[in-house]
């Protein structure tokens, strides 16, 4: 393929993927607003008042880098599994795109496209959401937008992994379910790892979204409990090792041929 064409393919693959995110945005958008109102009401407002300061941040001023990704991970995962998922089982437009001479590195770049553009919209809707209970500063700009696009771009990564395998709606629920949503929680979301004891800190260590949302709130508080080399490293290594996950799988055709 030219690079023309080759940019007709990404360009058709994002463009119906922002379509399907506006045109079903009480199913993409909404929820998530609803959610964070609920975390910032009770975490922030209520929690936080009895709490007071966390590493000598008020305490929702704290969590509310946490929770705007919290939102960016599920949802960039979300809409690339779905998305890829339904074209696989239903519309069967896959079966065109991979009998079509597009590489896999476009067809991943496509669907992933529409998960980074969902994430990242969701981040900044969410954020606008945090302006009504508290007046979050941004230290570090250009690592705010670093974080917020490379952690869309790698859990979208991962969901066209999710969206690879999945066989049934079971299939693209269960990831999120049993291993994304601990894993997110368990990763500093609400609190910092350095009031843990000993043992669990160590332990938190292994959890490599913990990396990103301190990477993520050193962007807005200057502050993290892990440095931000660390932080940015393990989010090009999970961009890495999932891009060539999802180029072996492609070429190899490993749970698309029915």
């Amino acid at each position: 393929m030219t690079p023309y064409q080759q940019y007709i393919s990404f360009y058709t693959m994002l463009r119906k993927g922002v379509i399907r995110i506006f045109r079903i945005w009480s199913q993409t958008l909404l929820p998530s607003l609803v959610t964070s109102v609920l975390y910032f009401t009770v975490f922030g407002s209520i929690l936080g008042s009895r709490i007071g300061s966390l590493n000598g941040v008020p305490y929702i001023l704290f969590v509310v880098p946490g929770l705007i990704m919290l939102s960016v991970i599920t949802n960039s995962f979300m809409e690339v599994a779905s998305t890829f998922f339904f074209s696989k089982f239903f519309s069967r437009n896959i079966d065109e795109i991979l009998v079509s001479p597009t590489p896999p590195w476009v067809i991943i770049a496509g669907f992933i496209a529409s998960g980074v553009v969902r994430g990242m919209l969701i981040g900044a809707l969410v954020l606008l959401v945090s302006l009504f209970f508290a007046l979050p500063s941004v230290a570090h700009p250009l690592v705010v937008l670093l974080f917020l696009f490379l952690s869309s771009a790698v859990f979208a990564l991962g969901g066209l992994v999710n969206g690879i395998f999945a066989k049934d709606f079971d299939g693209i629920s269960i990831v999120p379910t049993f291993v994304l949503t601990p894993l997110v929680y368990l990763g500093g979301v609400f609190y910092s790892i350095h009031s843990l004891p000993p043992l669990w800190q160590t332990i938190s260590l292994a959890n490599p979204i913990l990396y990103i949302i301190n990477g993520f709130r050193y962007g807005f508080l200057g502050t993290s409990d892990v440095s931000l080399a660390v932080c940015t490293l393990v989010l090009f290594g999970m961009g890495a090792i999932l891009t060539g996950i999802n180029i072996y799988l492609l070429r190899q055709g490993l749970g698309l041929r029915q």
